[in-house]
């Protein structure tokens, strides 16, 4: 990972755009990795690529309902010119064959049945009829393969179940359990471990607010997005503003985490302590983001362990560790490339003004195909509340002019 300088008295601020910060950022540490079942499997990280042990399916097998057969023996067929067929027994499921195929012959199949020996396809019911006891016609002509899988067509022996560096989803889940792969190594769940700064912030269960006080919302709702991420979030409380007493806090849960957040405090002010306690750990990559909201964030590693500073106000907050955070967590996770947010297309339905050099992200609430955008002060979480998601005003643009197609992510 590139480093940036270390933070000297209050001229900390070393701007960089999200792009530069998403793709220069990049701490070496990944979680260690541990065996799940495979029910607990779903969104783990694979260590690496699981290989099959055997072919999938196994045997070679039908698709269709139908009859195994020679598909020379299919050729030229047709409405007006059948081919006649003798029945020669049938497959069941589940069974080996006991009969197979000669010359002239077929034998009965159900979908996902063995294919018996002596037959290269299968015919579908649709194009047959049994004209006679023992005898079939077929009305139309089959290629070999037709109607079948091969052995090996679904997974070759020895080649890939799934792939390292790509979070499981539900088919692949599947896909290992009919190669009998009972546990998977992935990587542990990131430690995410989250610390609140500031006097006036008091606990969530607070009963009475005195003045100034505002009660810790901030810390529960990037919880909820690290366990989204695949994290296991851990809550460590409130620091107050008192000289000395970040730093402090930093050593202690610095060893527990694999990534620290330290929520508000990395503005420039005279209270604010997290970028001159970072920069005493360990090194600051940037303090500054080209972003609105959130262009106070900052992000340094110390000791190995990545460590994210967030602007105070609520929505600045979420909105950055959104962008910046969610992939990181991904990252310590083994995971090569975060999955995409769903996202949709809409119109937008006003003109939204922006400053070129930075990247602009707008709530917006969706209604039909209109996107209309939310605008309300950073402080106020009742803006992301209300949006169905979001757009981004690249750095170069002025503006977005209403009625323009814009690209929503949309908001699970």
């Amino acid at each position: 990972m590139t480093r940036g300088p270390r933070l000297a008295g209050r001229e900390f601020f070393s701007t960089r755009t999200v792009a530069e910060a998403l793709a220069g950022f990049r701490p070496a540490r990944r979680t260690a990795v541990e065996d799940v079942p495979l029910a607990d499997a779903l969104h783990r990280v694979p260590a690496g690529a699981v290989p099959s042990a055997a072919p999938l399916p196994g045997f070679a097998r039908s698709t269709v309902d139908g009859y195994a057969v020679r598909a020379a023996d299919t050729y030229g067929a047709s409405e007006a010119l059948p081919s006649y067929l003798d029945l020669l027994g049938a497959v069941r499921m589940g069974a080996a064959p006991d009969v197979a195929v000669r010359p002239g012959g077929a034998v009965g199949m159900p979908t996902g049945g063995v294919l018996p020996e002596g037959a290269d396809a299968v015919v579908m019911v649709e194009h047959t009829a049994e004209t006679m006891p023992g005898t079939i016609e077929v009305t139309r002509p089959v290629a070999p393969g037709g109607g079948i899988v091969r052995a090996d067509e679904d997974v070759a022996a020895g080649a890939a179940l799934v792939p390292g560096g790509r979070p499981l989803r539900a088919p692949d889940l599947g896909l290992l359990a009919a190669a009998g792969v009972t546990s998977v190594p992935v990587h542990a769940r990131p430690r995410v471990v989250i610390l609140s700064t500031g006097d006036e912030v008091v606990p969530p269960d607070t009963a009475a607010l005195l003045p100034g006080q505002v009660r810790d919302a901030t810390a529960s709702a990037l919880a909820g997005l690290v366990r989204d991420a695949g994290g296991d979030p851990l809550i460590a409380g409130i620091v107050s503003d008192e000289p000395g007493a970040l730093e402090a806090r930093l050593r202690e849960v610095l060893p527990t985490g694999d990534l620290v957040v330290v929520s508000a405090g990395s503005s420039v002010g005279a209270r604010d302590e997290t970028a001159g306690s970072v920069a005493a750990l360990g090194d600051v990559w940037c303090h500054g983001l080209a972003i609105k909201p959130g262009k106070p964030t900052l992000l340094a590693e110390c000791s190995g362990v990545p460590v994210v500073g967030l602007p105070g106000n609520p929505l600045s907050a979420l909105v950055v560790f959104r962008l910046v955070g969610v992939p990181l967590v991904w990252r310590l996770a083994g995971c090569a490339t975060p999955p995409p947010q769903p996202s949709t297309r809409a119109r937008l339905s006003r003109d939204l003004p922006s400053a070129a050099g930075r990247l602009d992200v707008v709530q917006v609430a969706l209604r039909d195909d209109r996107a209309e955008p939310i605008f309300g002060p950073s402080a106020l979480l009742s803006v992301l509340t209300r949006a169905d998601g979001y757009l981004v005003v690249p750095e170069p643009a002025t503006g977005l002019d209403a009625g323009r197609e814009v690209e929503v992510t949309l908001y699970g």
